[in-house]
């Protein structure tokens, strides 16, 4: 009984908001291969028979709350805990007709949320661990007609360089993954579901097609691992075109 308690205080945590779908729910296989008790914090529950799901509205300041309470008592029992922001609300607007109501919505979700949890959760984790933010190549650059995803995706850099800064000498390091356009429901739900669109965006980079999602889990499973890229903007994109 005692060497079961001893085992139990070992285990290594993944937390993934967003992992019922795409990214997020690749992200959440990869860590439960290698042995992880995954969370995923999102509205929809994650398919994976492993995965313990936590029902949270990313806008919810008290689901974040009721989350933060569970995670807590997991990540005091374990010797090494990554935290994956995954979860994005994307939307189709331009500077002209962005509504303020909906650029706060995207927001919250984007940006607000992340830092609900870190606020929580990064003064209850420990040495080795790390914080992964899934941005997008719309971190550095922008397109038109994607105005409030452009912003938030903006901002996560921003939240990524200084959470480095602000956990120097805490062992735990970040990332900003930068994903191209990769097979999720959320890109061709952008794209309209239309297959000539989603071709000629597949065409944008030098494999001519578009990322799988388990590709981008495991540069996500590689950070974690590697603290030598602390700070670091990893792009995920197969080599896309410069427009």
């Amino acid at each position: 009984m005692i060497a079961a308690k001893e085992n139990e205080q070992q285990m290594n945590t993944a937390i993934i908001t967003g992992a019922s779908v795409g990214i997020g729910r690749a992200t959440a296989q990869a860590f439960l291969d290698e042995g992880y008790q995954v969370f995923n914090l999102s509205r929809r529950a994650c398919p994976l028979p492993q995965v313990n799901n936590i029902r949270c509205d990313l806008s919810s300041d008290a689901e974040i709350d009721s989350a933060c309470s569970v995670l807590g008592e997991a990540i005091a029992k374990s010797s090494s805990t990554v935290l994956v922001h995954n979860a994005s609300q994307m939307l189709k607007d331009s500077t002209n007709d962005c509504d303020s109501g909906e650029l706060r919505q995207v927001l919250e979700t984007n940006v607000v949320a992340i830092n609900s949890l870190n606020q929580q959760l990064l003064p209850l984790l420990g040495p080795t661990s790390s914080v992964i933010y899934v941005g997008s190549t719309l971190s550095e650059k922008a397109v038109a007609g994607s105005f409030s995803y452009v912003v938030s995706k903006h901002a996560q850099l921003g939240m990524m360089r200084a959470t480095c800064q602000d956990l120097m000498g805490s062992g735990i390091h970040t990332a900003l993954v930068c994903p191209g356009f990769t097979d999720t429901e959320m890109l061709r739900t952008h794209l309209g579901n239309d297959p000539e669109v989603e071709q000629a965006i597949a065409a944008m980079n030098s494999f001519k097609r578009l990322i799988d999602p388990g590709e981008i889990a495991e540069l996500i499973r590689w950070a974690h691992h590697n603290p030598v890229i602390n700070g670091a903007v990893l792009h995920g994109n197969l080599g896309q075109k410069e427009s």
